[in-house]
C-alpha cells in the first residue's frame, strides 16, 4: 500500500505549506499585502528551534512554543517599521519594501552565522509501524498532528475571540471597523504575530522532517506556500489551508512517479494554471479590483 505512505507523506508535506501559507493569506486579507519576507521568518523560526533544542536543551514543545513567540514579536516589528508607514502608498512601493525586508533577514542571518548548514537534532521518535501494507513513520503522524492542532486553534482564535472578529471587521471594511472602536493599528499587529508564530512552527516542523537548515532556506518553500495561498484563494484562511494540503500532494505524487527533479516546478506550473483558469483561487469568489 504504497499509495498510503505517500498520501501521508503528501498531508505531512502540504501542513507544512498550509501553516506558512496561512500567515500570507491573513495579512494580504487585511492589508492587500503580499509580504515576501514570510518566508524569511519561517527561516527564523527553524533556526531557533535549532539553538532551543541544541542550545537549551529543550524538548520539541517548548522549543515550538518559543520559536513561535520569537516569530510573533518579529513579525510585529517588521510590521511596525518596514509597513506600517507604507499603508496609503502605492503597491509597488510595499512589494520592494517586502523584497528588501527578506533580503535584510537572508544576509542579515549568514553576517551573524555564517552561510553553513546546520543538521537538525532528531526531537521526535523514529520508530515507524505497519498500516495496511504501508509503512508509517510516527513522525510523520506527529507533524501531522501538530500542523492540525495549530490550525484549529487559529479557527478558534478567528471565530470565536475578540482579536479575531476585530481582524474580521478590519478585513472587510477599514473605516468602518475604527469608527466602531476597533484599533485597527492592534489588530494589523496582531495580524502580523499570528501569521508570523505559524510560519515559527512550520520551521520547526520543517527542520524536523527534512533534518537540514540553513539561512536561505525560506525562499523556495515561502513561494511555494504563496502559490499555495493562491491556489486556495488569497485572504482566505481555509483556502490556504486547503491550498498547502493540495501543493503538498501534488508534489508528493510527482516524485513518486519519478520525477522528483520536477517536484518544485509543478508548484509553479499549478501557479501559472491557476491564474489562467480561476485567478480567485479554489475558494474565491471573482471580483475586480482597481490597482
Amino acid at each position: 500500500m504504497d499509495w498510503l505512505q505517500q498520501l501521508i507523506n503528501g498531508i505531512s508535506l502540504g501542513s507544512i505549506y498550509a501553516l506558512i501559507a496561512l500567515g500570507y493569506t491573513m495579512v494580504y486579507g487585511i492589508i492587500r499585502l503580499i509580504n515576501f519576507a514570510h518566508g524569511d521568518v519561517f527561516m527564523i523560526g527553524s533556526f531557533v528551534g535549532f539553538y532551543a533544542i541544541t542550545g537549551l536543551g529543550l524538548s520539541i514543545i517548548p522549543a515550538l512554543i518559543l520559536a513561535m513567540a520569537v516569530c510573533a514579536l518579529l513579525g510585529v516589528v517588521i510590521e511596525r517599521i518596514a509597513y506600517k508607514r507604507l499603508r496609503n502608498a502605492s503597491r509597488i512601493a510595499a512589494l520592494i519594501t517586502a523584497i528588501g525586508v527578506s533580503l535584510l533577514i537572508e544576509y542579515g542571518t549568514i553576517y551573524f552565522r555564517g552561510a553553513q548548514l546546520e543538521v537538525f537534532p532528531s526531537a521526535l521518535p523514529t520508530k515507524s509501524f505497519n498500516l495496511w501494507g504501508a509503512t508509517i513513520s510516527v513522525q510523520s503522524i506527529l507533524i501531522l498532528s501538530i500542523s492540525v492542532v495549530l490550525m484549529i486553534i487559529l479557527q478558534i482564535v478567528v471565530r470565536r475571540t475578540k482579536v479575531g472578529k476585530a481582524m474580521r471587521a478590519v478585513s472587510h471594511d477599514v473605516e468602518a471597523a475604527r469608527l466602531m472602536g476597533i484599533n485597527v493599528d492592534r489588530t494589523i499587529s496582531a495580524t502580523f504575530a499570528i501569521g508570523s508564530a505559524l510560519a515559527g512552527a512550520a520551521g520547526v516542523i520543517f527542520g524536523i522532517y527534512y533534518t537540514k537548515i540553513e539561512p536561505l532556506m525560506g525562499v523556495i518553500p515561502g513561494l511555494k506556500a504563496f502559490v499555495a495561498a493562491v491556489l486556495g484563494g488569497i485572504g482566505i484562511i481555509p483556502g490556504a489551508a486547503i491550498g498547502g494540503l493540495v501543493l503538498g500532494l501534488v508534489e508528493t505524487l510527482v516524485s513518486a512517479l519519478g520525477y522528483s527533479n520536477w517536484r518544485d516546478a509543478a508548484a509553479f506550473i499549478i501557479l501559472i494554471l491557476i491564474l489562467i483558469f480561476k485567478p480567485s483561487g479554489i475558494l474565491g469568489k471573482n471580483s475586480r479590483e482597481k490597482v
